[in-house]
């Protein structure tokens, strides 16, 4: 084959797509839901997947019938799209392939920006949409800092084992120099990693990494109120719903609402309101803290935000949807109670979350074999691949190298991820 590939430029391949692999850090720690190709084409690459089910219980009494205790499950979902169609080319001339390539420095590149890429997607997706918001007044630099966040999902039952925090920098490096105190004791080399190598490890049941890039969320000073008197505190789930087009899946990780102004709230935003207080998921039961939402979008030119998640208060009389996805309890209703926003100054944005709150799905490319381009193709641990290929120009003498990667995010649970923020006076 006129463009095959060398047996060095194989041997390439592969140490790029180990490398690859190797590089993936925050996506392994995130489910990955393997996609079929013809499934997704034939579905303009979006699939929905399940959220968990939330069961309801209640008192039996022998010889009584359950069958009005009997309740409903409503299963909800949240639509996954192969979005992401990430690709790096470089062109190298007669005279540079008798080096570059076997040494392997464009290839590096190209797999460390794809990797970089993945991993970015992965955090802006924890940035923008996790909901559990921990605001500290202080800098990072005290265990506190993070055993809040294993309070705040806690005490909403989000379940114990495989969280993680991405840290910042400069964040990370001040909960090291806590650690590095010469008069704290740990066992093993807890204080000397932290001291010789800026490492935390794991904190208050969260494994921590080290960003070496960050988010960042503007500071937020508007005065903006919202009636929690009627049916903005009532938001139902459902399943689907019935339109023109037939029956169509309802994403329900959202709610638009109406407020007293939108002007200075911008995507991003984190907030609180007055009288609406977090319950635990499971027994729903209110934690006496008032619950934490973020804001998803600004429609232009009015009165309304998209705000994740959505206030299902499941006052009476309540469907079994409401009664099975409460999150909140309406402890005052206000027909003005106030937002009162957590990000009062800019700040780097440091995301938590649970493994299955978020997932990868990776996506594959046909490209034809034999068609005067030759292809390889690999996948990573994780079922990413990695297709390169190769075409020579015999007019110019160049030869174009392209290594490409398909793959969608999506955060199925954004009440199971949040936000860590430091300096918020």
């Amino acid at each position: 084959m006129a463009n095959a590939f060398s047996k060095e430029e194989i041997v390439a391949f592969e140490d790029i797509l180990e490398g690859f692999n190797d590089a993936l850090i925050l996506s392994k720690n995130i489910n990955v839901y393997n996609t079929n190709g013809v499934t997704m084409e034939r579905a303009r690459d979006t699939i929905w997947r399940p959220q968990p089910y939330i069961a309801q219980s209640f008192d039996r009494v022998v010889g009584t019938s359950i069958a009005s205790d009997v309740s409903t499950m409503t299963q909800l979902s949240v639509p996954s799209t192969l979005g992401f169609n990430k690709c790096s080319a470089w062109q190298m001339n007669a005279l540079e392939l008798r080096d570059a390539l076997q040494e392997g420095r464009l290839g590096d590149s190209a797999k460390q920006k794809l990797a970089s890429d993945i991993n970015l997607s992965v955090m802006d997706l924890a940035a923008a949409q996790g909901t559990l918001v921990v605001d500290v007044a202080t800098a990072a630099g005290d265990y506190d800092d993070i055993a809040l966040c294993d309070s705040i999902m806690n005490e909403q039952g989000v379940m114990a084992g495989d969280r993680y925090l991405a840290l910042s920098s400069r964040d990370y490096n001040g909960m090291a120099g806590n650690l590095a105190v010469a008069t704290r004791s740990f066992t093993g080399n807890k204080s000397a990693n932290a001291y010789e190598r800026s490492f935390v490890g794991e904190v208050a049941s969260f494994q921590t990494y080290k960003l070496d890039y960050a988010n960042r969320c503007a500071a937020n000073s508007a005065t903006v109120t919202i009636n929690t008197t009627g049916a903005q505190a009532q938001y139902v789930p459902q399943a689907t719903t019935t339109s023109t087009g037939g029956i169509l899946n309802v994403d329900n990780r959202y709610q638009t609402v109406t407020v007293s102004s939108s002007t200075g709230v911008v995507a991003g935003d984190a907030f609180t309101i007055d009288g609406i207080e977090a319950v635990h998921h499971i027994t729903k039961r209110s934690t006496g803290e008032l619950k934490t939402f973020r804001v998803i979008d600004v429609p232009a030119g009015g009165t309304t935000l998209v705000i994740s998640p959505p206030i299902i208060a499941a006052t009476a009389p309540a469907t079994d949807a409401e009664l099975q996805y409460k999150n909140v309890e309406l402890v005052a209703a206000a027909s003005a109670a106030p937002l009162n926003f957590l990000n009062v100054a800019a700040s780097n944005i440091n995301p938590f979350w649970r493994k299955d709150s978020i997932e990868l799905l990776p996506g594959r490319y046909a490209v034809p074999d034999g068609a005067g381009v030759d292809v390889l193709r690999a996948s990573t641990d994780q079922g990413i691949e990695l297709v390169m290929t190769k075409k020579f120009d015999p007019l110019t003498f160049q030869t174009l190298y392209t290594l490409d990667t398909l793959y969608g995010v999506v955060m199925t649970n954004p009440e199971m991820a949040g936000i860590l923020l430091f300096n918020q006076t």
